[in-house]
């Protein structure tokens, strides 16, 4: 039997309509052009390149399922639709369940286009038959991957996505054509050397999510996921050496 979770915190939408490739492909972060192929993961951006909303993209027919945080599904569909103007295209609640899960995948299911560690996922009316897998575990394997979470490592109007690893989880095309955001983007990619990211770090003791973690009492970034004495950090890298402090916790770079 499958292991995985309902994930009731995820929203699919469709975008439907003839000119919902091309509207999609001059607003996200990577190309849509070979949906038929295989789904991907991908953001939208602010016209000053920071981030707003994360999604995976698959093809369903004659439309474009997208997968969203659910906070942040009406927020999407109202700034898509402002974009739309007089394009052929669609947004509607599609109704469907996320389900995701590690292991044999069900029928329907594709893995997760971010990273192959991190499973499959199906979207579904009825919940499939499967062994349980706690949103523990799910972390535990996010943080294993160093993949952001929606609202938690990834924060609207302050990430920039390549500080948070978009390249690493293929959710960037810098082959592409103009998008929101781009030229920030393509030009820390090219002319500049990134300074700060996210990365895992070892913890020792207890420390929360939220805390400030510094090298000799120097801020060096903050500690987001913790779960099974390891999290995720966002960390300025000439500070991310040797022993840091989150609170009472020595935190490590791994």
């Amino acid at each position: 039997m499958p292991k995985g979770f309902h994930n009731t915190e995820r929203t699919v939408l469709r975008i439907a309509g003839a000119d919902r490739i091309e509207f999609l492909e001059g607003l996200v972060s990577n190309t849509v052009k070979h949906l038929d192929k295989a789904p991907v993961y991908a953001a939208m951006l602010s016209p000053q390149g920071k981030y707003l909303f994360d999604f995976i993209l698959s093809a369903d027919g004659d439309s474009v399922l997208l997968d969203v945080k659910t906070d942040r599904a009406q927020p999407l569909a109202m700034r898509l639709n402002m974009y739309k103007l007089r394009a052929d295209v669609t947004i509607s609640d599609s109704g469907l369940k996320v389900v995701q899960g590690v292991g044999a995948a069900p029928e329907g299911a594709f893995a997760d286009p971010r990273d192959p560690n991190l499973g499959w996922r199906l979207y579904t009316g009825d919940v499939p038959a499967l062994e349980p897998m706690s949103v523990a575990e799910w972390d535990a394997l996010r943080v294993e991957n160093t993949v952001p979470e929606t609202g938690i490592e990834l924060l609207p109007d302050e990430t920039y996505i390549l500080e948070a690893g978009f390249e690493r989880l293929n959710g960037v095309d810098f082959r592409k054509g103009c998008y929101v955001g781009q030229e920030v983007t393509a030009r820390m990619k090219h002319k500049t050397e990134l300074k700060k990211g996210l990365v895992q770090v070892a913890i020792e003791g207890t420390a929360e999510a939220g805390t400030p973690i510094t090298t000799d009492g120097k801020p060096a970034g903050t500690l987001y996921t913790v779960v099974n004495g390891k999290g995720l950090a966002h960390l300025r890298f000439e500070r991310a050496k040797g022993d840091m402090q989150a609170g009472d916790a020595v935190v490590r770079r791994v």
